[in-house]
């Protein structure tokens, strides 16, 4: 992973509450298995948010069961060992079955609750944050290809909006770049690496297709990054014309949810090629988000774009934009 790398992680002690949002079973692995080892060490208390369950996860399951048709009845099953697979690896990593918590939203379904359901789905996440009062929070990060890795953070976010006592805040990259971005070293034992290839191991049915790949993800030092300070309101997206008829443009706040198909968009082109949101007053609520979406079916789940966290430039007139937090 680039980036330059120190090693500023705060200390863990007996006062440590650590709560890490995981959108799938096997990311509080991944991404966090050597900290939660050590935060427990420590003497500290440690909570996981676990979003999904993992049902979404076709490709595996036809292998391992033989079918090729995925109902319901089917993905409810592969829910279930996946829950039984995330217990077996937290008590590998020696965190208590309690210390889990489960949303049990749709697996490959995050973005779309934070858009049409954004006062439920964040209402959830801010409930679970006051419920557990953790002073540090280890969440995706906003950069992360995966489209719940990405929606998680954004829900976060939106979560400590306004808090009036906020915890420190870690990022974590499962999938994805973090390019110059500074890491936080997360220094291991011999004894927390083999604990986490164990915990990893438990994830059987991910690693029956995917295993090389999990295990060079578990293999890398685990690091965080600080949440990015928020841009202009230029967006860092350049987009073929060829796919703008399918483009949808989302932006979400503390106040408003709301999409414009990509034409609608209330973007100012500068002479230069960038592309800047124009947005009213009433958008101008922080933190604020926007995500570019291809409106196109394809077995590639990961983002292209993605999310970004924005400022507001010139306010503009909104009028006849219809709000997102429903159906479309």
């Amino acid at each position: 992973m680039d980036g330059a790398t120190d090693t500023d992680l705060p200390g863990f002690s007996a006062s440590t509450r650590l709560l890490v949002i995981a959108p799938h079973p096997d990311d509080e692995t991944l991404a966090t298995g050597v900290l939660l080892q050590q935060a427990l060490a420590a003497g500290g208390e440690v909570r996981i948010l676990l979003l999904t369950a993992g049902d979404n996860n076709p490709w595996p399951q036809r292998v391992l069961e033989r079918r090729w048709h995925i109902g319901a009845a089917d993905r409810n099953r592969w829910a279930r060992r996946r829950a039984a697979e995330l217990q077996q690896a937290l008590a590998v990593l020696g965190v208590p079955s309690t210390a889990l918590q489960t949303l049990g939203w749709p697996d490959l379904g995050v973005a779309d609750l934070l858009l049409q359901a954004t006062t439920k789905s964040v209402g959830a996440v801010r409930d679970a944050i006051d419920r557990f009062a953790p002073n540090l929070l280890v969440v995706p990060s906003l950069h992360d290809r995966h489209p719940d890795h990405g929606a998680a953070h954004v829900l976060v976010r939106l979560a400590l909006a306004g808090h009036p006592a906020p915890p420190a805040l870690l990022v974590y990259l499962v999938h994805g770049d973090a390019g110059d971005r500074r890491a936080l070293a997360m220094p291991a034992t011999a004894a927390q690496l083999a604990g986490k290839r164990a915990a990893l191991q438990a994830h059987r049915s991910q690693m029956t297709l995917s295993g090389k790949r999990l295990r060079r993800l578990a293999e890398r030092d685990e690091t965080y990054y600080e949440p990015d300070a928020p841009t202009p309101a230029t967006l860092p997206w350049r987009p073929p014309g060829a796919l703008r008829r399918w483009l949808h443009l989302d932006l979400v706040n503390p106040a408003i949810s709301r999409r414009w198909a990509w034409p609608d968009a209330p973007l100012r082109h500068d002479a230069d090629g960038t592309l800047r949101l124009q947005l009213a007053a009433a958008t101008l609520a922080a933190p604020c988000f926007a995500r570019l979406s291809l409106d196109l079916r394809s077995p590639w789940i990961f983002d292209h774009w993605g999310w970004c966290q924005i400022l507001a430039d010139e306010p503009t007139s909104t009028a006849g934009i219809a709000p997102l937090d429903r159906p479309s």
